[in-house]
This record gives structure tokens, sequence and C-alpha cells, in this order.
């Protein structure tokens, strides 16, 4: 069976090169450090929620009651598992496995909806079952890196269902021109956020949910008492602020032209899947096990992508790093396709360790 709790993480290793984690290199900023030291100070009361709360609303122009901050993305795809009872639930892979596996650690049974490589894993509503009252996917998606239409997205809305969109990416996009986080008006939309991937807050654990009040107050009643701690908050609040919200935005762009430049320098036999937007990308090359412990003796971490559903061994996922890491990564992996020895520098170590600038 798949493992559906390996992540990019447990690829990692003293003196490997971190293509593998998909969290923005060189975060967080020095102001959002601060924060958190100051929130780390001020930790001796009870963390209060309602500033964060109203923060976020503000951002997405929300009701209050429609906000409920989570300690990450993965904390709120167990609160919906705990929260409801679904009848059909289905996940559109290939995506994140964390929301199937909190579905299923729930005890409820999961269906699953592959979409096709052959366009580009690209979304298709017809595919997912009418009578489905739990639909989740990814926008946009991990591993694929695929951006999939807001209308396409929406069409998947129903009466009785609840349709969960993960954007932990979402704000990796310029513009965030297929959210669905703001206003909508569809019936049981659920959208789950995360700070974790543009300010490097994984080890934080802060994310949030959007949905409506009463799908949002059943979840609130599974979640544990201050499970979300008061440097979380205060990131939050900090980073819903207009000033960060434009450094967001600048990273966004910014990640657009390194991921340009990481797809420019793929060395040929590397086939690359869809149509990547996010801050990684999946490719498939020949010998994808091979290639990846090369990689890793070479001094490089992948994610290795057969943990997702409906990929194989030979899928891997790269993250886009600054330009000159992702020409110094494709040197090796040319290297590695073709078998001939590693690029190395005069000091005999491997080609391709600078240190990583943002994304």
């Amino acid at each position: 069976m798949t493992d559906l709790h390996h992540h990019g993480d447990d690829e990692l290793a003293p003196g490997l090169v971190d293509l593998a984690v998909n969290v923005r290199a060189g975060a967080p900023p020095a102001w959002l450090r601060e924060v958190l030291r100051e929130a780390v100070d001020a930790s001796s009361p009870y963390p209060d929620a309602r500033p964060a709360r109203e923060a976020v609303a503000t951002l997405h122009g929300r009701n209050l009651d429609e906000v409920l901050p989570t300690a990450g993305a993965a904390e709120a795809f167990t609160l919906l598992a705990r929260a409801m009872r679904p009848r059909r639930a289905v996940v559109i892979h290939p995506s994140f496995t964390e929301p199937e596996a909190a579905l299923r650690a729930a005890g409820h049974p999961v269906e699953r909806v592959l979409l096709s490589p052959g366009d580009g894993y690209r979304l298709d509503p017809a595919a997912v079952p009418d009578d489905a009252d739990l639909v989740v996917l990814g926008n946009p998606t991990n591993p694929t890196s695929v951006l999939h239409p807001a209308a396409d997205v929406a069409a998947l809305a129903r009466p009785d269902r609840v349709l969960l969109v993960d954007e932990a990416f979402a704000d990796t996009v310029p513009g965030e021109p297929e959210s669905l986080a703001g206003p909508s008006g569809l019936l049981g939309l659920l959208v789950v956020r995360s700070l974790t991937k543009t300010w490097g807050l994984a080890g934080l654990r802060v994310g949030y949910a959007l949905g409506p009040p009463e799908l949002i107050g059943a979840m609130r009643e599974q979640q544990p008492h201050w499970s979300v701690s008061t440097p979380a908050l205060a990131a939050l609040v900090a980073c819903s602020a207009s000033g960060a919200q434009a450094e967001a935005a600048a990273a966004a762009r910014e990640l657009g032209s390194h991921r340009r430049q990481l797809l420019e320098a793929l060395p040929p036999g590397v086939e690359v899947i869809g149509i990547p937007r996010s801050s990684f990308v999946l490719v498939r090359v020949p010998d994808g096990e091979r290639v990846r412990r090369e990689l890793r003796q070479a001094g490089w971490a992948v994610r290795r992508a057969d943990t997702f559903p409906g990929l194989s061994a030979d899928h891997l996922r790269i993250a886009v790093r600054d330009p000159a890491t992702s020409r110094a990564f494709a040197a090796t992996l040319a290297a590695v396709l073709v078998g001939a020895p590693t690029p190395r520098r005069a000091d005999g170590e491997v080609l391709g360790s600078p240190v990583m600038e943002q994304f």
C-alpha cells in the first residue's frame, strides 16, 4: 500500500542540498523572526486566537465565524475527518496525501479519482462522482504543480457536499488568480491555507481553514484547546498585514523567474509533467530509482513521487531554488542520466552546494 505519510523531509540528511522540501529557502525573514521572539516572550498566558482570526478574516474578506486557525494545514484535515461522517469521500490524486491519511485514520473509506497524465493531470470535474459528499483536491496541486482554473474547482460544489480545497501553495502563484479563499457563495466550500511554504515556518505549525460557519464550528469542537500556539497566532497576524502580503507577492514573482530557469536548465531525457505553476516541478526520468539514489550519492535530495497515488518510481519532485543551485543540480542530473561521473569542484566537493537563495 502507498505510504501516505512519506514526505519530503524524509529524504533529507546532513550534507545534502535540499530539493525535496518545498519551503522557501532563506525564510522566515528577519522581521518575522523578531515577531516570533516577541511572541515567545509573551507566551506565559494561554493563547488568544481572536486577533489572528480577525486578521485572517480581514485579509480574505470573511466573517469571523468563517475562520479557524490551525496547527498547520494537517490539523485542519484531521479536524474535518473527525467532524464529518461522509457517505462517499473522494480524494483527487495525485495530490498531497495527508487529507486521505486523516480520513482513513478516522475510519472513513476513501475513493480515489486519478487524473490523467495525458492531459497534464488537469482537473476534470466530470470524473468526480455526483453523489460524493466530500471531495478533496489541492490547488496548486502537490506534487504536480498544476494550477486548476477556479471555475473548474467551483464546478465541484454541490448541495450537501463539502468541497475541501487545499491551497497550501496558493500564495506561490502571483496574484493568486485561481484561489477560492475569498467570499464565493459556493455551498460547502472549505479552503485550507498554510504559512509553511512562503514564510518558512514548517516547524511552527501554523495554518487556517475558511468555510461555512457551521462547518468551521464543527471543526472547532474537535480541536483541542489552545492547539495553536501564541507564536503561531502572532505569525498569522503579522503575515496577514499588507506589508507582508506585498513581500509574499514579490517572492511569488521571483519564484516564477527561478522556476523558468530551472526548467530551461533541465537536461535532455527529463520529461516535465504538466505546466508547473508553484514552487516545485514534477518530472519523469528513466530508471528513476537509480537516478534518485545516484543524485543522493552526489549530494542532492529530491522527493520520490511513487508515494503519491497515480505516480511511479520514475517520477521525481524537484523544489525550485535560486538559479545557481538549479544549474548545478541540472549539471549533476545530466551526468547521472548518462552514467558519467558527477561534476565536482577542484576541492573535491560535489558541484552544486551553494547556499540557497529565495525559493
